[in-house]
């Protein structure tokens, strides 16, 4: 494929392209950096295509001459870049985003992301890749050369071949959308890609922004930890010696606490009932009756504490901002759910002693907001049940009024473990609990977990009815959507039974899971343009919550602003059951 392409350094010619870029519908769009962190590198190339031809615009020229942020120079390119009209499209247009934003001040306008889109498309399917290398051969049968991706692009000068790089990259995403934009029709996938793209803006601003991270806080905490892990450590390995058949000559025998097969069998000779794996799930019940399971499970989660957010959590605090700038996924699982590593702040533990760590900046606070039950609600939206849609038009606490009905007693005569099995329930059947799993989680004899589970679906028959149906869809149409559209297909092996009723669960799920995701997903586009000219900024989000820092005094504003847009995405989506935020407003991250 044979590329034309022209070589900007001057401002008169910038003029010239952007005034012809700006009457066509689409253009390529892609940078060239020279480093992954907007906070550590430069911005050395601009690519934009029409895909009949390629405008390379070098900054580095332009840089010399002033800051690329106040640069007059650039003021063409900007109005391009950040108009709705054409519609740049980009591969991972998250990464460029962030550039321009942190080194042009543009928010980029009217984006479409051929990865996001190639992710929805695949839906689901964990054997496809989505590099530009791999999306351009399935989509366009044609191979694209990237030796040329990790070059030095801080040279003074560039090599005729890097700039030829440079321009087919963004030359390739021209004919590559109209490939994919077919498929996204034929698959019913616009509306959720529509959703997607208006989110990429709202991402790259809040990895941007950063989490504040109190260090002197988090090494409190961590020596908190480690004494805690010392003295469980040291209770555990008594409880568990007097099942070592053999004493050292010490006394007390030592057990690789980490060993799953000595602590198991160390178990198994004091009498415990040990499952096949002994993952936390499964031993939960057996805590309430043998104390040194409990001690176990308490030193699985201090030891995994300390593995999973210790020392390593500071390394990533960036000097120049002193914030925890995570890289957030924005189809992070096939339910559209995000996930978020270096490192993920996602899986911060709820503890106060963690959370209180994540704190605003001098003069600053925090507004934390959260959906209420949003999944059981979607899923009151999905099913049409009266009883469970009444559960919630009561106002009442849902998981006693819950109970209420299923126990056919009045909610003031709801017990708490009345109430605490029903709230299991009710979360269990957004993950299409089974009462094998439901007897393990509540330690209840597996004939009474199938009556309770019995009473509950008689009392909710359209739920039952919704859950039976969903199973049933990924037997026939293989295939399970959200209330945007978004897809996820089911492959398995018609004989293996294990398969298929895993399937089933996810087919129920996914829906319910992947709307929640959604809702987030337009309450950040919503929010986005909302906060525009005010000191908010996103700086992090949870699944169903989202958490932004703002000037003290524009707190309770915002706190309004954040409740309305959480509030009017998920009505879009949630008709028959009021939609509910509970926002506050703190000076750290806590619950």
């Amino acid at each position: 494929m044979e590329i034309y392409f022209q070589l900007i350094t001057d401002a008169q010619t910038l003029q010239k392209a952007c005034d012809q870029l700006k009457t066509e519908d689409f253009l390529g769009f892609d940078t060239e950096t020279t480093a992954l962190d907007p906070y550590e590198g430069e911005i050395r190339l601009i690519q934009l295509s029409t895909g009949r031809e390629t405008q390379v615009i070098d900054l580095k020229p332009f840089a010399e001459r002033e800051s690329l942020r106040t640069s007059l120079e650039l003021a063409p390119l900007r109005e391009l870049l950040s108009a709705p009209k054409p519609i740049k499209i980009a591969h991972n247009a998250k990464f460029d985003a962030k550039w321009i934003l942190h080194h042009l001040d543009v928010e980029i306008g009217g984006v479409f992301d051929t990865l996001l889109a190639s992710q929805l498309i695949a839906a689901g399917d964990q054997d496809r890749r989505h590099s530009l290398a791999e999306v351009t051969s399935y989509f366009l049968s044609t191979e694209l050369d990237k030796s040329e991706q990790v070059s030095d692009w801080s040279a003074s000068e560039l090599s005729q071949s890097l700039i030829e790089y440079a321009a087919r990259d963004a030359a390739t995403m021209v004919p590559l959308r109209e490939k994919i934009i077919e498929k996204l029709k034929a698959d019913g996938l616009i509306q959720v890609a529509k959703l997607e793209f208006d989110c990429i803006v709202p991402i790259a601003a809040m990895e941007l922004n950063g989490f504040y991270l109190d260090e002197a806080r988090w090494r409190e905490q961590l020596e908190r930890v480690k004494i805690s892990q010392s003295k469980v450590a040291l209770e555990l390995q008594q409880m568990l010696s007097a099942g070592v058949a053999q004493a050292s000559l010490f006394g007390m025998t030592e057990i690789n606490l980490d060993s799953q097969t000595q602590v198991t069998d160390a178990l198994k000779n004091l009498g415990v009932p040990v499952p096949e794996t002994t993952r936390g799930w499964q031993l939960q019940p057996l805590a309430l009756e043998y104390p040194v399971v409990a001690k176990l499970l308490e030193y699985r989660g201090v030891a995994k504490s300390l593995s999973s957010f210790g020392e390593n959590i500071l390394e990533f605090i960036q000097s120049k901002t002193g914030r925890i700038h995570s890289d957030f996924r924005q189809i992070g699982a096939p339910t559209g759910r995000f996930s978020c590593s270096k490192p993920n702040i996602q899986q911060i533990p709820h503890e106060e002693n963690y959370r209180r760590c994540f704190r605003a900046g001098d003069g600053k606070k925090l507004i934390i907001a959260d959906y209420s039950q949003v999944e059981l609600r979607i899923l009151a939206e999905f099913s049409n049940d009266q009883n469970f849609i009444n559960a919630f038009l009561s106002g009442e606490d849902f998981h006693t009024t819950a109970a209420a009905q299923v126990f056919n007693v009045k909610p003031e005569d709801v017990t708490p473990d009345q109430r605490s099995f029903a709230k299991r329930l009710n979360f269990g059947v957004v993950y299409g609990i089974g009462s094998q799993r439901f007897a393990m989680m509540t330690g209840l004899k597996q004939t009474d977990a199938e009556d309770i589970m019995r009473r509950y679906f008689a009392t909710y028959r359209g739920l039952d009815a919704w859950l039976r149906d969903a199973a049933r869809k990924v037997v026939t149409d293989r295939t399970a959507r959200t209330a945007s559209g978004r897809m996820m297909r089911f492959r398995y092996d018609e004989d293996d039974r294990k398969a298929i009723s895993l399937a089933q669960r996810n087919g129920k799920n996914m829906p319910i899971q992947g709307t929640s995701a959604d809702i987030l997903k337009r309450a950040l586009h919503l929010l986005h343009r909302e906060m525009n000219g005010t000191s908010a900024r996103l700086v992090n989000i949870v699944h169903d919550e989202v958490i932004l820092e703002a000037d003290a005094s524009e707190a309770e504003s915002t706190a309004d602003k954040l409740e309305k847009a959480m509030c009017a995405a998920g009505e879009e989506y949630i008709s028959k059951v009021p939609v509910k935020v509970d926002v506050k407003i703190a000076d750290e991250w806590a619950k």
